[in-house]
């Protein structure tokens, strides 16, 4: 077996940068892992320390992937320049969709906030939310699995809070480099660990607007729970029969292309 190279511990906690860890030692539907030192997955990096910046530049990385849009990166600022590594915007969601409930997520008052979310409204949202960019966002995630085959590890993915557009397209990938069901979901709900959450920005942090009322109402949007990334799955079944042909159909991805990132991703046997 091919020596795995020595990195970082997988789940290095960085002072800047949420929800940051590395996808290396899951297993494969062959028996084989991910190879540690090949994909990380993160929040935005735009407030990463100094000392942040230099883990991050020490990790080799290629490629960042960043799926924020406008809205985003004019919120949270533009990640952090890391030397020599290649920066590629794929937005995954358009600023103007949502963008008044976003508005009343961050200023609304309590009132507000449970017209939009009390009951399941802020879970069915979350749900719609995954289901529409698995259908999409094709195009997107293609062009990602195409740029990982060929020259873009070791990368970085992520989006605001690294749990959503990023924890999508981090499945995406591992369901297309043959990565157990069960093991993309155990990482995804990694980033439901309160520890890695993305810091909601709301404009009222008196203690009515920041309650525990508050809190609840705001965890469908900002937790990763198991039934989102069920949804996603349930949808390339629904729209393309399974996942090879959500790959092959769907993605446009050729068996040479596939077998290049498994070749750049799977360790060997």
């Amino acid at each position: 077996m091919t020596q795995l190279p020595e990195v970082p511990p997988a789940d290095t906690e960085l002072t800047g940068v949420r929800n940051f860890r590395d996808v290396g030692g899951l297993p494969t539907t062959d028996g084989r892992r991910v190879r540690f030192g090949r994909l990380y997955r993160s929040g935005h990096l735009a407030h990463a320390t100094g000392a942040d910046t230099a883990f991050l530049a020490s990790l080799g990385l290629h490629t960042v992937f960043d799926f924020r849009n406008a809205a985003d990166r004019k919120l949270d600022g533009h990640d952090v320049e890391l030397p020599g590594v290649r920066n590629v915007g794929i937005p995954l969601s358009d600023p103007a969709d949502g963008a008044e409930f976003w508005r009343l997520v961050r200023n609304g008052d309590i009132g507000q906030l449970r017209s939009i979310l009390a009951g399941t409204k802020g879970r069915d949202r979350m749900i719609a939310s995954y289901r529409t960019i698995i259908k999409d966002r094709t195009a997107e995630h293609s062009r990602v699995l195409h740029a990982l085959a060929e020259d873009s590890m070791p990368a970085l993915m992520h989006c605001a809070a690294g749990k959503d557009r990023a924890g999508l397209s981090i499945a995406v990938t591992l369901l297309a480099a043959g990565v157990e069901k069960d093991a993309i979901e155990a990482d995804y709900l990694k980033s439901d660990d309160v520890r890695r959450r993305y810091r909601v920005q709301r404009g009222d942090t008196s203690a009515a607007g920041m309650s525990d009322e508050v809190a609840e109402l705001l965890d469908p949007l900002f937790g990763a729970h198991r039934d989102y990334l069920a949804a996603a799955f349930t949808t390339i079944e629904e729209t393309w029969g399974g996942t090879e042909r959500y790959l092959s159909e769907g993605l446009k991805l050729a068996p040479e292309t596939r077998e290049r990132l498994v070749e750049r991703l799977i360790e060997d046997v």
